[in-house]
C-alpha cells in the first residue's frame, strides 16, 4: 500500500490512542496549539526529499509540456540508455516503472500468486506484502534481530520450492538499517535458485556504511536478484513518479510482461534524464541530508533518547510509550511524522527535512517526549 493510503487508515485510529495515559497532559495540551500559517505544516512522513526536482530537473519538467501531445516512447527509450550506461549493464536489463511501487507491484505479479510465498523482514515497507494479498500468495513475515536489521538466517530457513519472492529493503524502511554486502551476498547462497530476490534500494544514494554494497553488483553472480531504484528520494522527483528495476533479461521480461501500457511520463522523464546528468546533484544532496540528518541525533543525544542508527533519509526515535498519541501531538503542531509500524509501536519515524523544519521538529518534540537522561 502506498504510504498515502496508510496515513489515512492510521488517522482513522488516533482518536481512540489519544487516551493512552502516558502522555496524556501533553497530547491535549498540544491540541489547542497552532498550525503554521499558509506555507502549511511542516511535512516529515514520508521520506520525501525537502529540496525537490534539480533546477535543471525543473527546467525539463517545464520544457516538456512542448511535447506533452505526443507519447514518450523516444524519452523512454533515452532515460533507459542513460540508466544502463549509469550501471553499465545492456538496456534489456531495465525497465522503468510508475514510481518503483509499481516495480514492486510487478515482481508479486510476475513471481506470485495462489499457493506461493513472499518472504520479507518485519517491519519493512508493505507494498510488497500488500500487493502479495491481492494476489492471493501467502506472506512471510520474519521479525527483525535485536538489533533492527534482517533477519537473513532465518529469512533464509523461511524459503522453500513455494517461495517465489524475497523482499529485502536495503536501507530498510523503516528502521534505516542496512544488509551488508557480505551478508546480502552469503543469503543469496542460501536461498532456492527458483526463488526470485527483489532488492528495494530506494534509499541507496544515502549509505556511507563502508560495508554495504549495492546488490546491482550480486546479479552476475545470482541471477535471480532484481533490484529496484527511485527517483523520488535523493533526486527529489516523489510526485513525478518513475522508478526502474535492473536484474538478468530474463527477469526484467518477466517484470514487462506486467507494466501498464505507457506507464511513465514525459514530464518525469525529462526531469530524471536532466538528474542524472546532473553529476554533482546526488553527492550534494547526500552531504546536506546526512548532515541535517546527524545534527538530530546528537541533540537526541543529548537529550538521552535512544534512536536506531539509520542510512537513510529518516530516523526511528524511541519515545518510550504508544507513538500514536505522540503522532498526534506533533500533527497539533503543524508537523506531519510518520506512520506507526504494529511491531514497532513505541517508535517514532521522522523524515528527514529542511535544517530549520527539524529545528521545529526537535523543538516540538523536548515539549511532547520528555528527556531521559538523568542527573
Amino acid at each position: 500500500m502506498t504510504e498515502e493510503i496508510t496515513r489515512r487508515r492510521l488517522a482513522g485510529g488516533i482518536g481512540a490512542a489519544l487516551g493512552v495515559s502516558w502522555i496524556g497532559p501533553l497530547a491535549a495540551a498540544s491540541r489547542t496549539a497552532a498550525v503554521p500559517a499558509a506555507s502549511g505544516p511542516i511535512r516529515l512522513s514520508a521520506n520525501e526529499n525537502p529540496y525537490g526536482p534539480s533546477a535543471a530537473a525543473r527546467e525539463a519538467i517545464a520544457r516538456s509540456a512542448e511535447i506533452g501531445h505526443r507519447y514518450p516512447d523516444a524519452l523512454a527509450d533515452e532515460i533507459v540508455a542513460a540508466i544502463a550506461a549509469k550501471h553499465r549493464v545492456p538496456a534489456e536489463t531495465v525497465v522503468l516503472g510508475c514510481g518503483s511501487s509499481q516495480i514492486l507491484q510487478m515482481a508479486d505479479a510476475a513471481f506470485l500468486g495462489p499457493g506461493k510465498k513472499v518472504v520479507a523482514a518485519e517491519p519493512t515497507f508493505e507494498a510488497v506484502l500488500a500487493y502479495a494479498a491481492v494476489l492471493h500468495a501467502d506472506a512471510v513475515k520474519v521479525p527483525e534481530t535485536a538489533a533492527f536489521r534482517h533477519d537473513l538466517d532465518r529469512m533464509a530457513a523461511a524459503c522453500d520450492a513455494a517461495t517465489g519472492l524475497v523482499y529485502v529493503c536495503n536501507p530498510n524502511n523503516p528502521t534505516g538499517t542496512v544488509v551488508s554486502g557480505k551478508d546480502l551476498a552469503a543469503f543469496l547462497r542460501r536461498v532456492p535458485a527458483t526463488t526470485t530476490v527483489l532488492v528495494d534500494e530506494a534509499y541507496h544514494d544515502f549509505v556511507e556504511d563502508p560495508g554495504y554494497r549495492s546488490a546491482l553488483e550480486l546479479v552476475p553472480e545470482f541471477p535471480n536478484v532484481v533490484v529496484a531504484r527511485t527517483f523520488s528520494k535523493i533526486y527529489g522527483l516523489a510526485g513525478m513518479r518513475l522508478g526502474y528495476a535492473v536484474g538478468t533479461p530474463e527477469k526484467i521480461r518477466s517484470l514487462r510482461e506486467f507494466a501498464s501500457w505507457d506507464n511513465v511520463n514525459a514530464a518525469a522523464l525529462s526531469a530524471a534524464l536532466a538528474s542524472l546528468q546532473d553529476a554533482g546533484l546526488v553527492p550534494e544532496r547526500r552531504r546536506v541530508m546526512n548532515g541535517t540528518r546527524r545534527w538530530l541525533c546528537a541533540e537526541l543525544d543529548r537529550a538521552g533518547h535512544r534512536y536506531i542508527p539509520s542510512e537513510a533519509n529518516f530516523l526511528m526515535i524511541d519515545v518510550g510509550g504508544d507513538v500514536a498519541p505522540v503522532i498526534a501531538a506533533f500533527r497539533a503542531r503543524g508537523i506531519h511524522v510518520g506512520r506507526r509500524f504494529a511491531s514497532m509501536g513505541t517508535w517514532l519515524r521522522v523524515s528527514v527535512g529542511k535544517p530549520e523544519e527539524m529545528r521545529a521538529f526537535s523543538d516540538a518534540f523536548r515539549e511532547i517526549v520528555p528527556a531521559r537522561r538523568t542527573a
